[in-house]
């Protein structure tokens, strides 16, 4: 049997460890305890309607990379890695979806105020990123360009390219971290 789960980083560390050896049980109450966490981190960061599907996102890819899980470290960290990982993809997304829609309807009365502040926001953190990291974010994570063609338009090498994108991601994490 399970014990009650109490949402802290040895209870979710150690059910993490029992899914992996393959306790269902304890992988489901893993999965309730996630969820619950990930609608508290992303209530202040998406519109409430979609808090589900990111969830749900996350989840899934929760379950993609259980494998990748290291018992040795922390359970936390590696969960708002992800986390944080599927908002940006969802910022991405939502970001590409607006402006084509922008593109096809140029009426200003449908506009989304939560797109135009997340953006506003991305812009802000990007200022706090040395210019080479916030370009090739843009170019790869945001815009959906391949690593050769950020490589091919900024004149960074690939591997370039691939360092820029680690490190800016990393600091935008410590930098939505340090701000929560």
């Amino acid at each position: 049997m399970v014990a009650p789960v109490t949402g802290d980083e040895a209870t979710l560390a150690r059910l993490m460890r029992a899914a992996q050896a393959g306790d269902r049980r304890a992988y489901t109450a893993l999965l309730e305890e996630v969820a619950r966490w990930l609608r508290r981190y992303f209530r202040r960061r998406i519109a409430p309607e979609r808090i589900d599907d990111l969830v749900q996102d996350v989840l899934v890819s929760l379950h993609t990379k259980r494998a990748t899980y290291d018992p040795a470290r922390a359970f936390f960290p590696w969960l708002a890695a992800i986390a944080r990982y599927r908002w940006l993809d969802h910022l991405r997304a939502d970001y590409r979806g607006r402006t084509s829609e922008l593109r096809e309807d140029s009426a200003a009365e449908d506009s989304d105020e939560d797109v135009v502040i997340a953006r506003v926001s991305l812009d802000r953190l990007f200022e706090k990123l040395p210019p080479t990291q916030a370009e090739v974010i843009e170019l790869v994570r945001i815009e959906g360009c391949s690593i050769a063609e950020a490589s091919e338009r900024t004149g960074q090498s690939q591997s370039l390219v691939k360092v820029n994108i680690h490190r800016g991601l990393k600091k935008l994490s410590a930098l939505v971290e340090k701000a929560n």
